[in-house]
């Protein structure tokens, strides 16, 4: 996998192990590993600026996605084939520290546990899941539990 991560945030941010899950994700989701991933970790300001211009939303937000090629787990488009998906470009997923670091603290846990699940989640969106619909939100949903729990696993040895 070629996974980029660029911190423009000035906070401080564990960028090796955002690299590492975005990889498992991405293996765990049986994408190609010569597809490429996109991670920019943003200050509020930032982020503001572009939730309100592609989401037309004012203030900033946790994580936005933006995906470049159309690709889906298991194949070129969703349920198409049982082969790993060609490689791609998948896009671009945004995180705000700031914002995840209060959002941490109000579900009881570290800022750097909410940036992974919100890492996550943006992967999930590139890969074209939503959570919308109420099917939908269970299925995207337990995708990044199960997801979240093996790198968990991974990351502490029993």
């Amino acid at each position: 996998m070629s996974i980029e991560i660029n911190n423009e945030s000035g906070v401080e941010v564990d960028e090796e192990r955002l690299v590492a899950l975005a990889g498992h994700v991405l293996a765990g989701m049986e994408i190609n590993p010569l597809a490429e991933l996109s991670i920019l970790v943003v200050d509020e300001d930032a982020m503001a600026e572009m939730h309100e211009k592609w989401m037309g939303e004012p203030g900033p937000t946790d994580v936005l996605a933006f995906p470049m090629d159309e690709l889906r787990p298991g194949g070129g488009a969703r349920g198409d084939s049982d082969a790993p998906a060609d490689p791609a470009l998948l896009g671009d997923v945004v995180l705000c520290p700031p914002v995840a670091a209060r959002q941490a603290a109000e579900a009881g846990h570290s800022a750097q546990d909410e940036l992974e699940l919100l890492c996550t989640h943006g992967i999930l969106h590139l890969l074209g899941y939503d959570h919308a619909e109420p099917e939908e939100h269970k299925e995207m949903f337990g995708i990044q539990g199960q997801l979240l729990e093996s790198w968990r696993e991974v990351r502490t040895p029993r």
